[in-house]
């Protein structure tokens, strides 16, 4: 895995926007509905071909990261 540093502009205005433009909370639960909303989509309407499948399941990782960093529910017991 590779790390990546955000510029200071860039870390500033995601501070901003999680801090006071969103609920951390309910975009979680956005972030989570429509990961799973996207992969039921995928997986009704074609047959994905085997070089995208990586990248979906990429994709459908890192937005649930996402979610748990936002509102940690899968830690919890």
């Amino acid at each position: 895995m590779s790390t990546n540093t955000l510029s200071k502009e860039a870390e500033t205005r995601l501070m901003n926007f999680f801090n006071t433009t969103i609920d951390p909370k309910g975009m979680a639960k956005a972030l989570r509905q429509v990961n799973y909303v996207l992969a039921l989509s995928v997986m009704r309407q074609h047959e994905t071909p085997q070089n995208e499948l990586a990248s979906l399941e990429s994709s459908f990782y890192w937005l649930n990261e996402l979610a748990e960093i936002l509102n940690p529910y899968l830690d919890v017991e």
